[in-house]
């Protein structure tokens, strides 16, 4: 996850609070996805961005989760695709293990 991005995140959570602030991801590999869960609820483990040793504790999700909640076509048409071709439970896996271990709110 970019610095900028890690700045926009760490805003929005200091003006809304935590417990109002929840990350989607949609990274195409586990790993990546796994870092990116991680920067955003237990700080930046490159120790390189605005969330370096800042632990929000959000609650965050990759998009493959959320599947039930979006409508269908609009699932099929924005990632149909992309859940053909993804490790769709790999990145899941890795995002939720992540949430369980650091998301405090």
């Amino acid at each position: 996850m970019d610095m900028a991005n890690q700045q926009r995140i760490k805003d929005m959570t200091d003006k809304y609070g935590a417990e109002n602030v929840v990350v989607l991801l949609g990274g195409a590999e586990a790993e990546s996805s796994g870092l990116s869960a991680e920067t955003v609820s237990a700080g930046d483990p490159t120790y390189a961005g605005p969330l370096a040793n800042v632990a929000l504790g959000l609650r965050v999700y990759h998009i493959f989760e959320l599947k039930d909640l979006i409508d269908p076509n609009v699932y099929e048409d924005q990632l149909g695709m992309m859940e053909m071709v993804m490790d769709v439970e790999g990145n899941i896996s890795e995002v939720k293990t992540i949430r369980e271990q650091y998301s405090t709110v």
